[in-house]
């Protein structure tokens, strides 16, 4: 069922003299199964559009339907938002900042208990939520989230929100304040969760390469206004006009671009590193006469050990991770907690 908002508008301070318009007649639809990333300068509106998905602000003009749900102006029927909050998960960008609990286990139960959950329903979902964000449940459940790494952390404040399972999962910059290797884990997370746990993700995150890695639509907002609505693979024609926005556009698009003004025309769609790769190798290929298998180069923005593989290895590589249950790595194991509890 799509996610609908028609005609939507909301101004902080209105009539005041520090009125600010911050979203003006937005229309859009949000359909299941998407991978919506959303993209805009600070103060565009992004933000404030996301709270009224999860019924943090209440629409001063226009609606939205989400689910069985209608969010108006009128202040009758009174909506359920604890229907709303457990179908629309929202995290905020520093979500670890937002951990009260002093153990693991209780912070994560918060959502369930106020869901009116039976205890060993809570408990269930609580196991099977830690787990999920690729943490070793009897290792974490009874430390305090204090404790933990800032990538830890996060995930632990992920699982609280996933633990109320969901349909539509809101991320509000997941990687901000991370290093490479925890930006990649909670890239991972966020696609595994996906198939296992919400299957509608929207994420706003001002790293375009990032977004791109797994949306198939972006939404540009642009001083209150949605300015461009499209599938990934085709919103980057837009490049010259998204940097006068002051939006970054992907490297690859950059590289792209950047050979085109120089008469090497690669083609369209190339938005990703993995992308540009085929392009590269399929122009060698015409240019020699060459067959090198196009898919032969595996790339990872994150991964510093890369290497051009056979195809055999290539093949070998993706039936272990095909047969791997899930892509996460579990990451605490309770000989490291003892150690991370000495440091």
């Amino acid at each position: 069922m799509p996610i609908t908002i028609r005609h939507l508008s909301f101004t902080y301070s209105a009539g005041t003299p520090y009125e600010k318009k911050a979203l003006e007649n937005i229309n859009l639809q949000i359909n299941e199964g998407d991978f919506l990333g959303i993209i805009g300068h600070t103060g565009s509106g992004k933000s404030t559009f996301i709270q009224h998905i999860n019924g943090l602000i209440k629409p001063q003009t226009g609606e939205i339907e989400i689910f069985d749900l209608k969010l108006t102006p009128e202040k009758r029927p009174k909506v359920n938002l604890k229907a709303l909050r457990s179908s629309v998960g929202m995290v905020f960008q520093y979500p670890e900042y937002q951990l009260f609990a002093d153990t693991v286990a209780k912070d994560v139960a918060f959502g369930p208990k106020n869901l009116g959950l039976p205890s060993e329903e809570v408990e269930k979902r609580v196991k099977q939520a830690i787990e999920m964000v690729g943490l070793d449940y009897e290792a974490v459940k009874d430390r305090a989230p204090f404790e933990l790494s800032g990538g830890q952390k996060r995930r632990v404040a992920i699982a609280g929100i996933i633990a109320m399972q969901p349909k539509m999962l809101i991320l509000d910059e997941p990687t901000a304040g991370l290093d490479p290797f925890g930006k990649e884990q909670i890239l991972n997370l966020i696609k595994y969760l996906k198939t296992h746990c919400s299957p509608t993700i929207v994420v706003i995150s001002h790293d375009i390469d990032e977004i791109t890695r797994f949306a198939n639509r972006i939404v540009v907002f642009n001083d209150s206004h949605i300015v461009y609505d499209e599938p990934m693979q085709q919103l980057f024609k837009h490049s010259r006009q998204l940097q006068k926005m002051g939006l970054d556009i992907p490297r690859a698009v950059k590289v792209v671009n950047s050979l085109r003004a120089r008469g090497v025309d690669l083609g369209e769609d190339i938005v990703t590193a993995e992308d540009l790769i085929k392009a590269v190798v399929a122009r060698y290929n015409e240019v020699h006469s060459t067959s090198l298998d196009e898919n032969a180069g595996v790339f990872d923005m994150y991964d510093f050990s890369q290497k051009w593989l056979t195809t055999e290895e290539r093949q070998m590589m993706e039936e272990q991770s095909s047969s791997e249950e899930a892509p996460i790595d579990k990451s605490i194991k309770s000989s490291e907690v003892s150690e991370d509890s000495k440091k």
